[in-house]
C-alpha cells in the first residue's frame, strides 16, 4: 500500500536489500507492521541499523510509519530488552489498560504551530504502542485515544507517522506530497 501511493503521486518506488541502498537513496520509507523485537532483529540481520541512523542523524530524507515510527524510539515496551535505533529519545508504551487496543480507525492529527509537513486532519491508525510525548528536538502532531500521544514527528527531512498516511485518502497523500516537495531540494 505504501508503494502504491507514492505510484499515484508519480513516484517510482524500489525495494532495498542492502545497507548501500540505503546509504545511496534519495528517500527512504520504512513501513511499519509488525512487531518490535522482530522487526529490529531483522534490521540487524541485515546490516540496515548503523544506515538507517546514520540517514537520519544527517537528515537525509526519511520517512518512517507506524512500526517503523516506534523503531526510531529507544526501546518499546512490546519488546523490553530490544533497543531500537535509537534516533528518537523515547519509548514506546502500550495504551492504558481498559482502553481497547489496538487502536483501528481515523482519528485527528493536531500538529504544532511550527510544523512545516504536519496539518491538522484525520489519519488512520492501526496501533498499540505509542510515544506519549514529543521528545525535545523534534516538532510534532498529538492525537488522542485514552489519552494524549504522540501522533507524528518532523525534523529537517524526516518525517515519523504514528498513523498510515498511505491509508488516509486525501490526508495522507497530501501529507506525502509535502514530505516529497521539501525533501526535493536535497535529493
Amino acid at each position: 500500500s505504501v508503494r502504491a501511493a507514492f505510484q499515484r503521486l508519480g513516484f517510482m518506488t524500489a525495494l532495498a536489500s542492502t545497507p548501500e541502498q540505503i546509504e545511496g537513496a534519495s528517500r527512504v520509507v520504512m513501513p511499519g507492521v509488525g512487531a518490535y523485537g522482530p522487526a529490529m532483529s531483522e534490521l540487524l540481520r541485515r546490516g540496515w541499523v548503523n544506515a538507517l541512523r546514520a540517514r537520519i542523524a544527517s537528515d537525509r530524507p526519511t520517512l518512517a510509519i507506524c512500526l517503523g515510527h516506534q523503531l526510531l524510539g529507544q526501546r518499546s515496551d512490546e519488546a523490553p530488552g530490544v533497543t531500537g535505533l535509537s534516533s528518537i529519545a523515547a519509548r514506546a508504551s502500550a495504551f492504558k489498560p481498559g482502553v481497547l487496543s489496538p487502536q483501528m480507525g481515523w482519528n485527528q492529527v493536531v500538529p504544532e504551530p511550527d510544523c512545516t509537513v504536519l496539518t491538522e486532519g484525520y489519519a488512520y491508525f492501526a496501533n498499540s504502542y505509542r510515544f506519549e510525548e514529543i521528545p525535545q528536538g523534534w516538532l510534532g502532531a498529538q492525537s488522542v485515544y485514552g489519552g494524549e500521544f504522540v501522533a507524528a514527528l518532523e525534523r529537517g527531512n524526516v518525517l515519523s507517522c504514528q498513523f498510515h498516511p498511505e491509508l488516509s485518502g486525501a490526508y495522507g497523500s497530501a501529507l506525502l506530497t509535502r514530505w516529497l516537495e521539501l525533501t526535493e531540494a536535497t535529493c
